[in-house]
Parts: structure tokens; sequence; C-alpha cells
């Protein structure tokens, strides 16, 4: 008999976590409890556990969101809970939230209504430290960096060429573009910087990419910094910091074990974002749960057009993992703002009109879900599309949806009420993902890594986004030439754009074609293995809403936190 605890915050009762480690096949040594409800896993498990068969691979996406979201870790969740009820084992993996998009627009990450993780507060504010411990490996190599400088060390950097920033784990756009150094010449030369979400920072990248101890010390050792004057690479490894930034992360390293509101397992870790990086949870995550259970549900950020695409080209390609079914999320408001009728800002409520029904607008909208059903299938996936019910939705458009992704070769659509009904409420998208994930499929990647960087970004941008053609700005050529001198033009491309379009402009809604897409830079990075585009007015330094989620936390006289969910 399982032994339980109460602790959710509407009293829900869960498992503790030496229950919830020996469901899953863990043994007493496998994990480390931090308190009754969370715990790290060692080091070594996917080894351990190798001669286990692979559990089913199922990637979760959406459509182009509206600001609020559109209930895709809500849609995983419920997807877990209701592959446990029909007696799979099942362990979701999903990213750690940060604490951006927190205080930000969107508020807490980790579910919400009857699909939630627990314990909520704890994973959504510090949860078991390690994004704080991404941003003080980065803070620390951008210290050593300064230091480097000022001492005049060899090798000798350019400090016109760094570019590497701190970090920060908030929206501050203050920091986005400073000026550092003006106390300590003598130990911090002057110079332009900023700092990155920590959530962007190449750290969490490699975090997210790593597959154990070695490999993260030898990501990191990669990381170019900058050049020397005659323009050779400068990396991490020649600074001689390699060791200590290890030694920060090498406990954020290890994935951290949670539950569900129903006590399904899930597995919470690293989180990198789906604008900005590559996001999507760790590939350690992801190797653990899937030699530990019958199926593996995970989430990619955003849409099919960013999540998705990062999840296959490079999670997918950096692990080796062949996902065996897709699962894209869509709702009839996001459907409905596709179609360019609605005024709507991020930051603001949505305008009342959008929650209405209005099959006119829903029909002009319903091009973004074919466009990322088109997407998935260039990766020869079943996709099994969920639309995601709200209580006052409209009947008649959740039908009509249905019939649309059909249509467009969903090998099903399924009417999901997970937010409102938990497991219950997803029970027959459980069995629709079951019947797609035993079909056989012939995955494949979008393009070749020997394909040059210019062609990588077009085939993106044209296949992916539907763009008819690609401007590079001169920074971005002078920088794609000189990556490719150095022998990095075989790394695969991770493209920074935005969420709520399939362009690079969130004003361009429903399926966009015939526009040119900017690419304004182009980074390296090496630690990760990517190259990062840079397109449109996306930043790795966002500022906060008109009215920032922050302004509604607040603890009671008894310490209980409210206002993140």
């Amino acid at each position: 008999m399982h032994r339980i605890t109460p602790s959710s915050p509407d009293g829900r009762i869960l498992r503790d976590i030496d229950s919830l480690a020996k469901e899953i096949g863990l043994g007493p040594g496998d994990y480390e409890p931090y308190g009754r409800l969370k715990a790290k896993l060692v080091h070594g498990l996917a080894d351990k556990y190798a001669d286990r068969p692979l559990a089913k691979y199922i990637g979760v996406t959406a459509i182009n969101p509206t600001p609020l979201g559109e209930g895709k870790t809500v849609t995983v969740i419920g997807l877990a809970m209701a592959l446990s009820q029909l007696g799979h084992t099942t362990i979701g993996t999903l990213r750690e939230p940060s604490l951006a998009p927190v205080f930000g627009i969107k508020g807490g990450g980790a579910g919400g209504g009857n699909c939630t993780l627990e314990p909520q507060s704890d994973i959504n504010l510090h949860f078991t430290g390690d994004l704080h411990a991404v941003t003080s490996a980065t803070n620390l190599l951008a210290s050593i960096i300064d230091n480097h400088i000022a001492r005049r060390k060899i090798p000798e950097i350019n400090p016109k060429t760094i570019t590497w920033k701190r970090a920060l784990d908030l929206c501050d756009k203050g920091l986005a573009h400073i000026i550092s150094g003006l106390d300590q010449p003598l130990q911090a030369p002057l110079r332009e910087t900023g700092f990155d979400l920590t959530a962007a920072s190449e750290v969490m990248a490699i975090l997210a990419l790593a597959s154990g101890p070695r490999d993260l010390r030898l990501r990191l050792g990669r990381i170019v910094v900058g050049m020397t004057y005659d323009r050779q690479p400068v990396t991490v490894e020649q600074l001689g910091c390699t060791g200590a930034m290890a030694a920060l992360l090498v406990d954020a390293l290890r994935p951290n074990l949670v539950q569900s509101c129903e006590a399904t397992p899930f597995l919470v870790h690293a989180g990198p974002f789906g604008n900005i990086a590559h996001g999507n949870s760790s590939i350690i995550a992801d190797q653990i749960a899937l030699k530990l259970a019958d199926y593996v549900v995970t989430e990619s950020g955003f849409g099919a057009d960013c999540g998705a695409e990062k999840f296959f080209d490079i999670k997918c390609r950096t692990s080796g993992l062949q996902p065996d079914a897709e699962v894209l999320v869509c709702t009839a408001r996001a459907l409905k703002l596709q179609s360019g009728l609605f005024d709507v800002h991020p930051g603001r409520p949505l305008p009342p009109a959008l929650l209405e029904e209005n099959l006119e607008a829903l029909h002009a909208g319903a091009v973004n879900l074919r466009a990322h059903l088109e997407i998935i299938q260039q990766y020869h996936l079943p996709t099994v599309v969920a639309i995601n019910a709200f209580p006052d939705d409209s009947e008649r458009e959740l039908k009509e949806i249905q019939k649309i992704a059909l249509e467009q070769g969903a090998a099903a659509a399924v009417i999901t009420r997970a937010f409102s009904e938990g497991g219950e409420g997803s029970l027959a998208l459980a069995e629709a993902v079951v019947e797609a994930a035993a079909q056989p499929n012939q995955f494949q990647y979008l393009y070749p890594l020997e394909m040059p960087i210019a062609e990588k970004i077009e085939t993106i941008a044209t296949r992916i986004y539907g763009a008819a053609s690609v401007e590079f700005e001169p920074q971005a050529r002078r920088r794609m030439q000189e990556y490719e001198h150095l022998g990095y033009g075989d790394l695969p491309v991770c493209i920074a754009k935005t969420q709520y379009s399939l362009s690079h402009d969130p004003h361009l809604l429903g399926r966009p074609t015939g526009f040119t897409f900017p690419v304004r830079d182009l980074r390296l990075s090496a630690g990760a293995g990517f190259l990062y585009a840079l397109s449109g007015e996306i930043r790795t330094m966002p500022g906060l809403p008109s009215e920032p989620a922050a302004l509604r936390i607040d603890i009671d006289d008894s310490g209980k936190i409210t206002g993140l969910h």
C-alpha cells in the first residue's frame, strides 16, 4: 500500500517521494529526497537500466498561441494522467519554469485547474536550485573573462569580440544593454555588455543537451566566448574555469522527480525558452524516463514552428532518440485570433469578442492549424490534435476544429477537458495517442548537417515558416562566413523568433506567405552544439508587461503563497 501525505494547496492527497520512486522501479540509491515531495535522481541511471526496452516517446506541441497560452502544459499533464488511468506506466518530462514568465506575462508554469504539478509553489519558484546554478555558472564565466582581459592573460581576447553575457532569471529590460567596469578598470575593463535571461543562456542549453557529467564538462569547455586579435576562437577550456563551472552545475544536471495532482510521476528538468532558445526539457531526463515507463510524454516550447522543430532537429538529433507520435494542441480562441479580426496585446486581457462563437473567424484562422499539421507531417510522424476546451467554448466550434484537423490528415482529433476534469478529461486523447504511437513511422530530420548554414536557415524559413526568401543582414553574413571558416558550419540551427506568428512578425497571423524572413545576427553556441540565429524583434532579455503577474502574487498569514497559478 502506498504511503500518502496531504500536501497540495487544495488538500489533494499525494504520494510521498519514496512511494513515487518505487512505483517507477527506482531503488533507494537511485535518488536523493529533497523533502517529502521532490527528489533528485543520481547520475548514471540511463546506463544502469540500459538493458530495459524503450518506452513509446510522445511529443506535445501547439499552434501559435494567444499571449495567455493554450494549455499545452495542462494537456501534457492530463495526457500523462490519462495514460496512467489506462494502466500504462507513464512519466511526463517537462521544463522547469523560469521566474521571467512566472512574474511576467504568463504566470506559473506548473499547470492549472485539475492538471497541476506538485508542489506547485516550489516548482514555480526556487525548486531545487537548478536555475540559480545556471545563473551562477554563467556569471562566473563572465567575471573570469573580465579578469582575464584586465590582467592581459594569454590568449589575449579582443574585448570587442566578446559574445558572452551575464544572466538573470527575471525580466529586467534595464540590464539588456549595459556598460560594465565603471568601478574597477584594473580588474574589469570598461566595455559594453548586457544580460540574457537565464533560460536563454548557453549554459541552460548545455544542461538540457548534456548526457552526463563528462559530456557536461566537455560542452562547457567548448564554449566560445570571443576571439583573439588574430580572429581565433577563445574557449572556456583555454580560460581554465571549465571545472569550476561544472562544479556549480553537477547537481543541476540531475533530473528532478515530482508528481502530478493525481500522483503521476514527472521529471521536471532544465528550462531553455522555446522562442529564444531550443525550448525542450533535458535529454538526460528523457533517457531515464524511457527506460522506466511504457509511455513518456514530453513538451516542446510554443508551437510546431518553434519548440517542435527544435525538438526534432536539435534535441532528437543530439540524443539519437526518435518520437513515436506527436500531439498538436489547439484552442478555438487561438484559431480565432489567427484570423486577424481581433485586437490582442500581450499583457492585456483577451477581448471578450474573441471568446464568443464566431465560425467565420474560426475558419479564417484555421489555416494556422493546417500549417502546423503540415510542419509535423514533414517529419513523417502520426499527429493527434488535442482540442483544449474551455468551459464557455462553443460545441459547434469544437466540432468544426475536429473536422478541419481530420481533413488535413491528423491521425485523430480529440476534444479534451483536462483543466476541469483532470486525467478523466483526457482519456479519449490517451486512447488516440496509444493507437497513433503503435503505427510505424518514417521519422526524419528536416535538413542534413552538412548543408551550408545559409541553406539550413533558408530550409527552416521556407518549409516551416512559409517564407518566400531569407535576408541576411551584414552582421549575420559576416558571422556566418567566419563560423564556416572556423569549422562550425556543420552544426544544426536554432532560430530565435516570435511565438505569436509562423513568421518573424507577431502581426502576421494565420498562414503568412510570400514574406522575406530577416536574420539580423548569428551567434555560436559551440558548447550546446548549435548556431543561433536572431530574427525580428525577439530579444534575449525581454521587459515586463504593463500589468506583471508579480503584482498578483502574495503570501497569507500562514506563509501560503497565492497568485502563482
